[in-house]
């Protein structure tokens, strides 16, 4: 490991991925990379709660049946959630015989559960895990900000938290995505206190993992096809990019953000999607569809999340945020 950067030598493989994601997530362009449309986001239970557990269930079996496995072929599932204490992910593990390593990065929960899902696989621990997460709109509605049932009026830099799921089957053999390497981030926090303003609050995490992962590896911005943020929305991402000029390394040309590109018109949904949910659908649906086919060969994957709680808020403390890098190759 050389400044917070991970190489792992023997280049674990992505060679299966599963996703699902909501009614109004499946209307965007992302839509029709998506495995698995829901008709609606209940997804036939009696609360939001377990629909989201179901989602990730669902995307964990899913990404084993898509590589042609069946549970006892995988040695780790690692996978986390917005809810407290990953809920979701837990109640999601017990389906499985399969042993279990929860993680907590907030919205940065895929390229977390990638990045630790990599290491075991690299260094020969394990043959091949599973990587996952997810996040319900009207779940972490609730528990972050205000029951739905008030019908709060959503202020122009919010962000709407993705209903989706995404997992990733990570092995050390077979044909697919390679996993080159790994930036692990910094908790960085710019004193942002408005827990509306999402992107704001994780940009200078963003800034501060990309920029020590271009310092490691002595590269350019263009040797990315695209560098993906995972959920800092139009505001955030145009943050990201002002703080990154400012260092010298210019990625106004290939930078896009999952939050950004996950909703059809943008102006609907302020600044975009969120959630631990967004970068996990749009990796492993559309952008794992484009490295597979070729389309994009090369990608900085940076997922972001914001480590708040309705208590730390309502104490006035500021968001601390944290994003992970990883870098994908076809």
């Amino acid at each position: 490991m050389e400044n917070q950067t991970i190489y792992f030598k023997h280049a674990p493989r992505i060679v299966a991925t599963s996703t699902i994601a909501g009614p109004k997530e499946c209307a965007g362009v992302i839509g029709r990379y998506v495995e698995t449309a829901l008709a609606d986001d209940t997804f036939g239970e009696s609360t939001y709660e377990k629909a989201e557990c179901k989602m990730l269930t669902h995307v964990i079996g899913g990404a084993i049946g898509n590589a042609g496995l069946s549970p006892s072929d995988i040695d780790m599932i690692v996978s986390g959630d917005l809810l407290n204490q990953i809920i979701s992910a837990s109640f999601a593990a017990r389906e499985f015989p399969v042993p279990f390593l929860g993680v907590y990065g907030a919205c940065s929960t895929m390229a977390e559960a990638l990045a630790a899902a990599a290491t075991f696989v690299d260094g020969g621990y394990i043959r091949r895990a599973v990587a996952a997460t997810g996040s319900h709109f009207s779940s972490a509605e609730r528990q972050y900000r205000y029951p739905l049932e008030l019908g709060c009026t959503r202020p122009p830099q919010s962000q709407w938290t993705v209903t989706g799921a995404g997992a990733a089957l990570v092995s050390r053999e077979g044909d697919g995505v390679k996993i080159l390497s790994a930036t692990l981030g910094k908790v960085v926090d710019f004193g942002i206190t408005d827990v509306n303003n999402m992107g704001a609050a994780m940009a200078p995490a963003a800034a501060d993992t990309i920029l020590t992962h271009f310092r490691a590896t002595k590269e350019e911005a263009g040797a990315y096809d695209l560098i993906v943020t995972g959920d800092l929305g139009a505001l955030g991402s145009r943050i990201l990019k002002d703080l990154t000029w400012e260092k010298g390394l210019d990625i106004s040309a290939n930078h896009v953000d999952c939050g950004e590109i996950v909703y059809n018109v943008i102006e609907d949904e302020f600044q975009g999607g969120s959630g631990a949910g967004c970068s996990a659908v749009v990796l492993n649906s559309y952008l794992y569809s484009k490295l597979m086919t070729g389309s994009l060969k090369r990608i900085l994957f940076v997922a972001t999340g914001a480590l708040l709680s309705t208590v730390s808020s309502g104490q006035g403390e500021s968001i601390p945020c944290i994003a992970h890098a990883v870098t994908l190759e076809r």
